[in-house]
């Protein structure tokens, strides 16, 4: 199973390059065509939110992506390192069930972020801990044929 570890400042500029690599590398992996763009766009909404979450709490570490090429999917795994509770309490309503709590401005905002992203991803699953939170993105891959 081939993995790419990207890891970067949380600087705006830099996730252009989040994009257009995590595009390659799913293109590589046997992404369909048609769905590259959706990757793209996913990947770019996750790693502006988490670019924005580490700006907003002053956190100094990077942002993190790995990109996962496994047997019939390729995932995507964008991390941030802003602590949360351990039990998905930090995350929007929407995605962590019933009973979080009022909502703020910022998660609206967040909310917004996330159901873009559940919006262009069909396997996608959010994930907050002490340590920080992962958006893990999935997609099928097609097999490569080898020509006789």
């Amino acid at each position: 199973m081939p993995t790419v570890e990207l890891r970067f400042s949380a600087q705006p500029e830099h996730v252009r390059t989040a994009r257009l690599v995590a595009a390659a590398v799913a293109r590589r992996a046997g992404v369909d065509e048609a769905l590259l763009d959706e990757v793209r766009l996913a990947v770019g909404e996750a790693c502006s939110r988490a670019v924005g979450l580490h700006r907003s709490h002053d956190i100094t570490a990077p942002v993190t992506v790995v990109l996962i090429e496994e047997e019939k999917a390729f995932s995507i795994e964008v991390g941030d390192a802003v602590p949360g509770p351990g039990d998905n309490t930090s995350l929007p309503a929407r995605f962590r069930g019933a009973g979080g709590g009022p909502e703020t401005d910022a998660d609206s905002e967040d909310e917004m972020g996330l159901a873009v992203i559940s919006g262009l991803v069909d396997d996608v699953e959010v994930r907050s801990a002490t340590d920080g939170g992962v958006i893990r993105m999935s997609w099928p891959t097609t097999p490569a044929v080898v020509a006789p």
